[in-house]
């Protein structure tokens, strides 16, 4: 089965069960300041979590393209990906685990076509916070799983969320295969650690909001979240237990080999190879999301992944600039992705290119950096970690290198290299988990003020500088917003304060704002405001600002104009090719 067959059956499945199906959103948050990336398909649907009606209904279903790099690290064995693609389903107050679970089962059985006795389930086993899901348990039991394949685990194993350190969470129910089944019967944990059951469905029975002092709160709305990564169930079905092996990996793989004159075949070459085979193909989808390599944030994440393939690139040999060439064996391949991409090719080439040129000159300088790190003879492994995190140098490289050189290594060299890469991390977890402690998608006051104050920001650069300027993205945090749109020049004093002005001069008029649901044509014979074609569902929430501004949003905005204080634009630079960033506070 192609990712693509998956894709069709599992929408079609949830279409005859009255879903409606919504397209998946960028890579990139909008007006979420709490995570550098969308990893879950719930992120975008917070607000419809907490209660807010969306546009289509209570029922949806989608595929969306996630990426995680807190396990960037793992990223070499046959499973771990930074990009990966999940199907989700979600009832917004509306089903419950009573119709979810057959469901489940049905779709796995009969249209996936696993053996039901080869099915374990996992039920959260209850805490202080939450009752033990007993319910749960005897709703698989109805199925006809018997409960010595019931499994009731701690919230470390069976608890989503939040995504954030606060948000929308609850406990769940897994779904594992045994992919052995005629060795004898293990215990559970140890199975799934030595890969013998491996998950390949995930329901959440979203109930709670985990709070700022850490106590969970009821949700105004029961709902069901669940989540299937396709790499994952796309190796299963095709009964291999390397994700790489698979038509997802394989076109890009065969590309590697080619470029090496190695073969995946030779272990020796594979963590390498699936190592540039994913950061190579994370990074294409995050370009064509618009973001371009930098020292900060999402920008920083990506210039990271190119630089890590690039490192693996020259342990297999490849000397000359290959990433562009790669990039192009990642789009020739999206036929075997699960969604619907449309990738504007030269421009993802041209930046991978340009960063892979600018690192290699960087990488030379790595090299000669051992020199200078190293103290009479020796190399401590707090050094060695500045070369791996400023150069993207592996750990196995540095010892390579430091052998090569006839550089001590102490005997604690390791330790000291992990101690420092587990406070990095720490700090890597904060920011992609959540940046900031409001935690994911805060809906409070001054965030709801900011979101609205970008609206308003947007058509006052529209009415000062031209209707080509763009949204291209948004960041709001409760001391600040972020706002970046299409305009090639640096904004002169004079155009800044007239975009002020204008602004403040809309806050002082009262302007109501006003909600409406229509579909995405009349929307936009309406002109009302949209740049992210593939990104809108059918029906969507207009939202206008008396007769200054009308866009298509999902919110979260005051009712009147009156509720914002003067804004002040404080800060612009550039946010890449032909595109500006401003910040502004509220005074």
């Amino acid at each position: 089965m192609t990712a693509k067959q998956l894709k069709k059956i599992f929408i079609d499945f949830f279409l005859a069960k009255k879903h409606k199906e919504i397209p998946f959103a960028s890579l990139i948050p909008q007006n979420d300041s709490t995570t550098l990336f969308i990893s879950a398909g719930m992120h975008p649907l917070v607000p419809y979590l907490y209660g807010q009606a969306h546009p289509l209904g209570k029922r949806l279903v989608n595929i969306q393209k996630c990426l995680r790099t807190v396990d960037i690290e793992e990223v070499g064995d046959a499973h771990h990906h930074t990009l990966f693609e999940m199907l989700g389903n979600w009832s917004l107050g509306d089903y419950s685990k009573i119709e979810m679970i057959p469901w489940s089962f049905e779709f796995l059985t009969k249209y996936l076509k696993f053996n039901p006795k080869y099915l374990h389930i996992t039920c959260f086993a209850g805490d202080n916070d939450a009752p033990r899901d007993t319910e749960t348990a005897k709703l698989w039991q109805q199925q006809g799983i018997p409960s010595q394949r019931i499994h009731f685990l701690p919230k470390k194993d069976n608890w989503w969320g939040p995504a954030g350190s606060t948000g929308p969470c609850g406990p769940d129910s897994e779904m594992f295969i045994d992919l052995n089944p005629k060795k004898p019967a293990t215990d559970f944990v140890i199975g799934c650690q030595q890969g013998r059951y491996r998950e390949i469905w995930n329901n959440v029975f979203m109930l709670y909001d985990k709070q700022k002092d850490g106590t969970f709160k009821k949700l105004s709305q029961k709902n069901v979240d669940t989540g299937m990564g396709v790499e994952r169930v796309i190796a299963i079905l095709n009964h291999t237990d390397d994700h790489y092996l698979t038509a997802i990996f394989q076109p890009i793989i065969k590309q590697i080999e080619k470029l090496s004159q190695k073969s995946y075949q030779d272990v020796a070459n594979q963590k390498s190879m699936r190592i540039i085979a994913d950061h190579i193909r994370s990074a294409v989808f995050v370009i064509a999301d618009g973001v371009e390599p930098s020292n900060k944030a999402a920008g920083y994440v990506l210039r990271r992944l190119i630089r890590r393939a690039v490192v693996q690139a020259q342990d297999l040999g490849i000397k000359d600039n290959f990433v562009a060439t790669l990039a192009q064996a990642v789009i020739d391949n999206k036929k075997n992705y699960a969604g619907d991409y449309n990738f504007d090719t030269p421009k993802i080439k041209a930046v991978l290119d340009q960063e892979e040129q600018k690192f290699r000159s960087t990488l030379s300088r790595g090299l000669r950096e051992i020199e200078k790190l190293t103290h009479n003879n020796s190399l401590s492994g707090l050094n060695a970690f500045t070369l791996y995190q400023s150069f993207g140098f592996p750990l196995e490289s540095i010892q390579e290198e430091a052998k090569k050189r006839k550089i001590k290594l102490p005997s604690n060299f390791i330790d000291q290299f992990n101690q420092a890469k587990r406070k990095h991390s720490k700090l890597s977890r904060t920011l992609s988990a959540g940046k900031f402690k409001s935690g994911l998608a805060d809906d409070s006051v001054i965030i709801t003020k900011y979101h609205t104050a970008t609206h308003l920001l947007h058509a006052a650069l529209r009415q000062v500088l031209g209707n080509h300027v763009q949204q291209a993205g948004s960041n709001i945090t409760n001391e600040r917003l972020r706002f970046d749109f299409t305009h090639s020049q640096k904004l002169n004093p004079d155009q800044v304060k007239k975009i002020e002005n204008l602004i403040n001069q809309k806050i002082k008029s009262d302007l109501s704002i006003k909600s409406q649901n229509m579909p995405l044509k009349k929307a936009k014979k309406q002109t009302a405001l949209a740049f992210f074609d593939n990104k809108y569902p059918s029906i969507v929430s207009v939202y206008s600002i008396g007769n200054f501004s009308t866009e298509i949003c999902t919110g979260p905005h005051v009712s009147n104009t009156k509720k914002l204080s003067p804004l002040k634009i404080t800060k612009q630079e550039s946010s890449g090719s032909g595109k500006r960033r401003l910040y502004a506070v509220f005074e």
